[in-house]
């Protein structure tokens, strides 16, 4: 079933505002002043998923990340991006949310981090200039994006030769199933077809429903979409692991990891 279209950026941007001022989420909780200065000291982490902390070996094994630019893609909130700050990278944090990038900018005006921000849509950086940043730091968000391989194609833009994309999405079998349903003690059963549009199963009722409460809308994006669309964009691919979500947030994380991250390299020179 298709339904009319649906101004989604609009629509996801005014969700995560909602979501951040609420601040009912660990996605919209920043950081403390401990963990910038623990961070100056070489002792940090962040994370792509839910709960495992990146390697540090797709930082280059870096405890001090002075001189790296680092493109913080769709993760305002008063995390990573500050905390990668507070490590020593110049950061530029590029999100959708006015509410979640001020918190990005309250923690780097009080602990003077070099920290920009800009809003915007994922798909579209076409503010950054080409070959700008050494990394880009891209956590659980392009669930939020119809069509990814614009993203992908973007990040490769705006990397220079060398450079390395770290991406976090979801398991699109996550998708198959009815969430809500679920929590309400609905049986553990695939009701959804992959790959999964929140703008093809629900009604626009629903839809308008669930933004208000601050739900974003979502998109279960295929295997094919996330990693062959980097390939497809230029990019090799040199590290993968799997994620579990926490015990409490759904009965899957019994069955599967629900979430997944890559590490990939804009090539020197462009592969044929």
């Amino acid at each position: 079933m298709t339904f009319p279209p649906l101004d989604v950026l609009a629509l996801n941007r005014r969700a995560w505002d909602t979501q951040s001022r609420a601040a009912n989420s660990r996605w919209v909780q920043p950081v403390d002043a401990q963990t910038i200065a623990e961070a100056r000291q070489g002792n940090w982490s962040v994370i792509l998923t839910p709960n495992q902390a990146v390697p540090r070996s797709w930082f280059g094994d870096r405890q001090n990340l002075t001189g790296l630019n680092i493109l913080c893609l769709a993760s305002g909130g008063g995390q990573q991006a500050p905390t990668l700050a507070a490590a020593g990278a110049r950061v530029l944090s590029f999100d959708n949310s006015p509410v979640q990038l001020e918190k990005d900018r309250a923690i780097a005006r009080a602990e003077a981090l070099a920290l920009e921000t800009i809003q915007g849509d994922m798909a579209d950086l076409s503010a950054l200039a080409d070959h700008s940043f050494d990394l880009i730091f891209h956590p659980v968000a392009n669930v939020f994006a119809p069509d990814i391989l614009p993203v992908w194609l973007e990040c490769y833009r705006v990397l220079k030769p060398g450079g390395h994309l770290l991406a976090g999405f979801m398991n699109p079998d996550f998708y198959l199933f009815d969430h809500e349903a679920i929590d309400s003690g609905a049986p553990l059963e695939a009701k959804f077809s992959l790959p999964y549009a929140d703008t093809q199963h629900l009604d626009t009722d629903t839809i308008e429903t669930r933004v208000a409460q601050g739900h974003a809308i979502e998109y279960g994006h295929s295997l094919d979409a996330q990693i062959g669309g980097q390939l497809a964009a230029g990019f090799l691919l040199r590290g993968f692991y799997e994620d579990h979500w926490d015990d409490s947030a759904t009965p899957l994380n019994r069955l599967m990891p629900t979430s997944m991250a890559t590490w990939s390299e804009k090539p020197v020179a462009r592969q044929r």
